[in-house]
C-alpha cells in the first residue's frame, strides 16, 4: 500500500462554502491571518474531534496532516499542521508558508534531519523526506494547484527565497 492509502489521506470535492473559504485563504489578507491563527486553533480542533478534523478540513475541505520533525536547534519534536499532496503513491509537502516571506521552520528542520513522523486521523507513520527537484517538482506543483488554487497564489507572493518541496517515503524496518 501507499503512504496516502495507509493513512486514509484523501481530498474530497469541496462544497460551495468550502470553495469560498479556500478563496479567502489564498488571498493575501486571508493567508496572513490563517498563517497566524491556524496552528493553535488546529491543535484544539484536533483534540476536540479526537483527531478526526482540523479547521481547514471543516471550513475549506482540505485534509491536514500533522508532521513532526526534529528541531534543528533544539533537538526537540516540532509538529506542524500541513496540507500534503498525493504524489506517486506517497505524499509531498510544499513549503509555501501561506505565501509569506519566511521559509517555514519545518522545511529547515527537514533539511537538517529528513526523518519525521506523519499523523492523520490517529494513524502515525515514520517517514523520510527527500527534496523534489526538476520535472518531479513541476509535477507535484501542478498536482497541488489542481487540488487547491491557493498554491498558485502563494507561489507568486514568495520572494527572497525558493520554494522547497519534499516527497515523503515510508520508513521500512
Amino acid at each position: 500500500m501507499s503512504l496516502s492509502e495507509d493513512l486514509g489521506y484523501v481530498f474530497r470535492r469541496p462544497n460551495a462554502v468550502q470553495r469560498s473559504m479556500q478563496a479567502l485563504g489564498s488571498s493575501r489578507p486571508g493567508a496572513w491571518t490563517f498563517a497566524k491563527i491556524l496552528p493553535p486553533i488546529d491543535t484544539v480542533v484536533e483534540r476536540l474531534t479526537h483527531d478526526r478534523h482540523s479547521l481547514p478540513s471543516l471550513l475549506a475541505g482540505l485534509p491536514v496532516l500533522d508532521v513532526t520533525t526534529t528541531g534543528r536547534k533544539s533537538g526537540l519534536p516540532r509538529t506542524a499542521h500541513l496540507i500534503a499532496v498525493p504524489h506517486d503513491g506517497s505524499l509531498a509537502l510544499l513549503g509555501t508558508n501561506f505565501g509569506q516571506t519566511s521559509t517555514p521552520t519545518w522545511v529547515l528542520n527537514l533539511e537538517a534531519d529528513p526523518h519525521a513522523q506523519v499523523r492523520y486521523r490517529g494513524t502515525t507513520v515514520d517517514v523520510v523526506a527527500r527534496p523534489v527537484t526538476g520535472a518531479e517538482f513541476e509535477q507535484v506543483l501542478a498536482r497541488a494547484e489542481s487540488l487547491y488554487a491557493g498554491y498558485r497564489k502563494y507561489q507568486t507572493r514568495i520572494t527572497g527565497r525558493r520554494l522547497r518541496i519534499f516527497a515523503l517515503e515510508t520508513v521500512t524496518a
